[in-house]
């Protein structure tokens, strides 16, 4: 059984090259994060900013390089997405430590990457099912990453909506925030939404996977 694609589009042919030129862009990306991380608990908090901009503005490089060069590989399917979780909760938790972001945002956040994770991965191990990322999942991700950026700089400051009093909703209440509060509250919408829809997806795989396989065993069986 292959992995599934999606789009109706023919399969990519995927190599088992590992220094792709894709690849090395995904290492470099992964690299970005423990230095971004230091970066901002050691008080650079202009550098740690400038690092995680690189690193998130890098995103699309990978996917484009290797469709672009004919180099798509199993382990950039892995590795492309895997950084991107590994980015975005860092980056949160950067975010949250320095004190402008709630925590109820680092569930949401961390709960979500964790399932596509481990749920991504135990259908690629068990049934190689692969759902393909969608375009609006990588505007998700870029949305996260603006407002995450946004609120490190925290510059410039804009009122607040004043519709409420709870602390846990900031650019809600009346206390001024960052810009980027609004980037981040745009990009859990959108990617909450194309987790309902990997979901879906990732059902009707699996869904065809077990009648295909039950369609093996009978045939074998009356064989």
């Amino acid at each position: 059984m292959t992995a599934k694609q999606g789009g109706g589009k023919a399969p990519e042919n995927v190599t088992n090259e590992i220094f792709t030129a894709a690849n090395v862009v995904s290492f470099v990306r992964l690299c970005l994060v423990p230095l971004y991380l230091y970066l901002l608990l050691s008080g650079y908090n202009l550098a740690a900013t400038l690092v995680f901009a690189a690193a998130a503005a890098s995103d699309f490089i990978d996917g484009q390089l290797a469709r672009r060069t004919h180099t798509v590989s199993r382990l950039g399917q892995i590795l492309d997405p895997a950084v991107d979780r590994i980015l975005m909760v860092t980056g949160v938790l950067g975010v949250f430590l320095v004190g402008r972001i709630p925590l109820w945002v680092i569930v949401v956040v961390v709960i979500r990457d964790a399932y596509l994770l481990i749920g991504g991965g135990w259908l690629l191990s068990r049934y190689h099912i692969r759902v393909p990322v969608i375009y609006p999942g990588k505007f998700a991700t870029t949305f996260l990453f603006v407002g995450f950026a946004g609120l490190l700089l925290n510059w410039p400051l804009i009122p607040g909506l004043g519709w409420c009093d709870l602390s846990w909703l900031p650019g809600f209440n009346g206390a001024a925030v960052s810009w980027g509060i609004w980037f981040v509250y745009a990009g859990l919408v959108l990617s909450l939404g194309v987790t309902v829809y990997y979901s879906v997806a990732a059902a009707r795989s699996l869904r065809a996977a077990l009648a295909e396989k039950r369609r093996g065993a009978s045939d074998h069986g009356a064989a």
